[in-house]
């Protein structure tokens, strides 16, 4: 049997599903992957050295006004088939989950309702200093055309600096999202990877961590990233359309 026929048969029996989605997924919305050159006028920056709590406590201004700009890009993006069809799966009475890396909300506004975010969102800001999360009026999200820089807003509680509730590199992942994570995949019996490089860590042991739990694990992706075990199969392909295709032949949506 092909890789794809045995995920097939794999999903076809399963109750218990989680679907574990990184850059790849959303980079079919038009989102850029954080590996992606910037572009425009954040050409000359390197996003690896705005996405530190350094870089905000040097420069507020440009890494808010970086996050502004991400937060547009993904305000005008769209969730795709991959997005939906996973939406879709969960009308079958299947327990499906999800688990992302990812920080926008394509998958809620696919009508996804069980997600853990890994690496935060941009959704709602945080505080630097006392960590709460801020409510903003949709005015304090603009940034004035040709600009990169904006003063963050502060915080009504303590009066710091707003910052991005995601994990920037060097910071920790929340323990709570991450133990949740590590149980819904545990108790799983099919974990299907979707867009993920497996570089990241530790997010990148989550298809360990199925196949020690005795899941099946499905990998989607344009390269093979599978780790070679009896239990994993491969599906090269883009998501939009692999995803689909898997889910339709599978579970008949």
């Amino acid at each position: 049997m092909s890789d794809m026929e045995r995920a097939i048969a794999a999903l076809r029996s399963a109750t218990s599903i989680v679907f574990f989605t990184g850059a790849g997924i959303s980079a079919e919305s038009g989102i850029p992957t954080f590996r992606d050159k910037l572009t425009g006028l954040w050409s000359t920056h390197d996003p690896g050295k705005l996405e530190t709590a350094k870089a905000f406590r040097e420069n507020p201004a440009l890494v808010w006004g970086f996050y502004l700009w991400r937060r547009n890009q993904i305000n005008q993006a769209k969730p795709n088939a991959a997005h939906l069809a996973v939406q879709r799966l969960a009308t079958t009475g299947r327990n499906v989950a999800v688990i992302t890396q990812n920080i926008d909300d394509l998958h809620e506004r696919a009508g996804s309702v069980d997600v853990a975010h890994l690496h935060g969102s941009l959704k709602s800001p945080k505080c630097f200093a006392c960590h709460r999360t801020a409510d903003l009026q949709p005015s304090q999200f603009d940034l004035p055309q040709h600009a990169v820089e904006r003063d963050p807003p502060r915080c009504p509680r303590c009066n710091g600096r707003l910052r991005p509730s995601i994990i920037w590199f060097g910071e920790d992942l929340s323990t709570v999202v991450w133990k949740s994570a590590v149980a819904t995949v545990q108790s799983c019996q099919v974990l299907v990877s979707v867009g993920t490089s497996g570089i990241v860590t530790p997010a990148a042991e989550i298809p360990q961590i199925a196949l020690s739990s005795g899941a099946v694990v499905i990998h989607v992706n344009l390269v093979d990233v599978s780790l070679g075990t009896p239990n994993e199969f491969m599906i090269i392909g883009k998501a939009t359309e692999a995803l689909p295709a898997l889910l339709s032949a599978a579970c008949g949506i």
